[in-house]
């Protein structure tokens, strides 16, 4: 039988296209030797024919890639498709914003105590824990201003 014959009908058998069907140079004599599907069934039990194994995808890139993001690079403008309250984690933002807020007010009262008595401390306290402020000019302002 000829190389092409075989080949496409052992692509039939495999279940590949005739690409994907290699055919031992060496053994060419036994193959021509073959005249039936059956004598081709044997011949890829016998690894003479074998099925070519597919291209994968490499992951080399995309792990060189995931090491950089991890280092902190590629996170520039060009890269951001969310806006800056999506992209940061609430509860780190929250801790970073009350910390700060606490720490103000201990300021506050420490600069000027007749403010920031200890009854209007503890409400003030009470009011960063409950959100009450945006940042720390909110609550300066609250307290230099004497509001209620």
């Amino acid at each position: 039988m000829e190389l092409n014959k075989a080949k496409e009908m052992a692509a039939g058998i495999l279940k590949v296209g005739k690409n994907k069907v290699y055919i031992s140079p060496a053994d060419a004599t036994k193959i021509a030797e073959a005249m039936t599907k059956d004598d081709i069934r044997g011949l890829i039990a016998d690894r003479i024919i074998k099925k070519r194994q597919d291209n994968s995808q490499s992951k080399g890139r995309a792990r060189a890639l995931k090491n950089k993001k991890t280092k902190g690079r590629k996170k520039g403008r060009g890269k951001r498709k969310g806006t800056k309250k999506t992209r940061g984690e609430k509860k780190k933002t929250w801790i970073k914003k009350v910390r700060a807020q606490r720490r103000t007010l201990r300021e506050l009262r420490e600069s000027n105590p007749e403010a920031v008595n200890e009854k209007r401390y503890s409400d003030v306290y009470r009011k960063i824990k409950g959100n009450f402020f945006k940042g720390k000019k909110y609550l300066t302002e609250y307290i230099e201003g004497g509001k209620k």
